[in-house]
């Protein structure tokens, strides 16, 4: 099994394939760099692939939160802290660390199938970059299918002007991605929702209980903060949330 560092070099290496099909259409327009004749077609200079690929790194950030399941992750967590009446504990520091570690163990399969099939081949000279690009690129589109739903991708089809019977296989990434992007945004506020309903049943409970007392100068999150903690705690509320968030993605 990869160790840590394959598995950062696959997320990494994933990173620059996928971002650089982006640019491909464009570097033939570049005269800085030459493209060499391969048996397959032209093969762009190392010069050209480094530049490729540092460029594409630097936008690492985008592609996390646009083609993994981080976004939902983190979404779910930051409305878990507001559930339980937290303003800044976890830190966002923390929250956003728990939302990378998870993203990258349910991607996991995906960083390892681009790892094997691409990167391996192109290392070892059997692919050229672009053939790199498309094997790399399948694996990560089929979990991104996995995740968006059709009313989603036949939105993005219509406001992109594509036609909407356009086969699966067809579908172009400029499409793909803001479809999974909507998909991600709504099951996030689904699995939120249900998070905040025990929460909201504790602050209504001890809301009511104060006006009962005549308390109503009291804070009623003042008092339910300490038991919706304790709750949160004897059901092993952490534990359940990143198993729902893991199954979630079908993991």
């Amino acid at each position: 099994m990869p160790n840590c560092k394959t598995l950062l070099l696959k997320l990494l290496f994933a990173a620059g394939l996928l971002l650089a099909a982006c640019f491909e259409s464009y570097a033939n327009e570049l005269t800085l760099f030459s493209a060499k004749d391969v048996d397959d077609g032209q093969e762009y200079t190392v010069k050209l692939q480094i530049l490729i690929l540092m460029t594409v790194l630097s936008l690492l950030p985008v592609m996390l939160m646009m083609m993994t399941g981080f976004t939902r992750i983190i979404i779910v967590l930051s409305i878990l802290r507001q559930a339980l009446g937290l303003q800044q504990s976890p830190p966002n520091k923390v929250l956003v660390g728990i939302a990378l570690i998870l993203t990258i163990m349910i991607m996991r399969p995906v960083w390892v199938e681009v790892y094997e099939k691409a990167f391996v081949p192109y290392q070892n000279e059997q692919l050229t970059l672009l053939q790199a690009i498309d094997v790399a690129e399948q694996p990560v589109r089929a979990f991104m299918l996995g995740q968006t739903r059709e009313t989603d991708l036949e939105q993005m089809l219509r406001i992109a002007g594509e036609p909407s019977d356009t086969k699966v296989e067809d579908i172009p990434f400029s499409v793909l991605m803001p479809a999974f992007v909507l998909s991600e945004l709504k099951t996030a506020f689904q699995i939120g929702f249900l998070l905040f309903i025990p929460f909201l049943i504790i602050d209504l409970v001890v809301a009511s209980t104060l006006m009962s007392m005549g308390m109503m100068m009291l804070s009623p999150l003042i008092i339910s903060l300490p038991f919706k903690l304790m709750i949160f705690v004897v059901v092993d509320g952490w534990s359940m949330t990143v198993g729902t968030l893991s199954a979630s993605f079908g993991v």
